[in-house]
């Protein structure tokens, strides 16, 4: 594993995160985190490259967080950055490739082919992040879109449940407890 390259990526994002360019704010900061440990976990359960798992994981929103304008393609953005990044820090082109690729087709939004192990569990990480999340989303719901009790709880219900059903059959399985208990503790 090349803990120099990762810890730079994740004093990176954590910058990017913090600068008054990032309309995402702190919070996606923390998205990343947890898309992180649940790649990290995904690519140990899966037996995949957990070096790339990891490098991407920090890596798939970085054009989202860099420019507001990248958002609706930054599958596409954040790989070219990725690669730009990558290539400075002297990482093997190989893994270059299959890092973006990950990238490329993390987004549960957009109907991909996932080719790899990999991928799959950058994807499904991304997905499942949002239960290590709850509080944010209760934020957004009622603090930001200033929505009343119910309305609220039912806008986070409902996210959680597509977030679940984007999840590849195998995650599904085992996320199921993780998403039984969300939906008890929103009632």
């Amino acid at each position: 594993m090349r803990d120099d390259i990762v810890e730079k990526l994740q004093h990176e994002i954590h910058s990017r995160c913090l600068a008054e360019t990032n309309r995402f704010g702190i919070g996606c900061y923390y998205h990343i985190v947890a898309v992180v440990k649940n790649a990290e976990l995904l690519a140990r359960k899966y037996g995949a490259d957990m070096e790339v798992v990891i490098i991407a994981a920090w890596l798939h929103d970085i054009a989202s967080i860099t420019d507001y304008d990248l958002y609706e393609l930054h599958h596409i953005h954040g790989a070219e950055m990725a690669y730009s990044l990558l290539k400075e820090y002297g990482y093997d082109d190989d893994k270059i490739c299959l890092v973006q690729q990950c990238i490329q087709n993390h987004r549960g939004s957009i109907d991909t082919k996932r080719s790899s192990l990999e991928e799959r569990c950058v994807a499904d990480a991304d997905a499942i992040s949002h239960f290590d999340n709850i509080p944010s989303l209760l934020y957004l719901a009622y603090c930001q879109k200033g929505m009343g009790i119910e309305d609220g709880k039912e806008f986070v219900k409902e996210k959680l449940t597509r977030s679940f059903r984007k999840l590849s059959a195998e995650s599904k399985r085992y996320y199921q407890k993780k998403f039984e208990n969300a939906m008890d503790v929103l009632g």
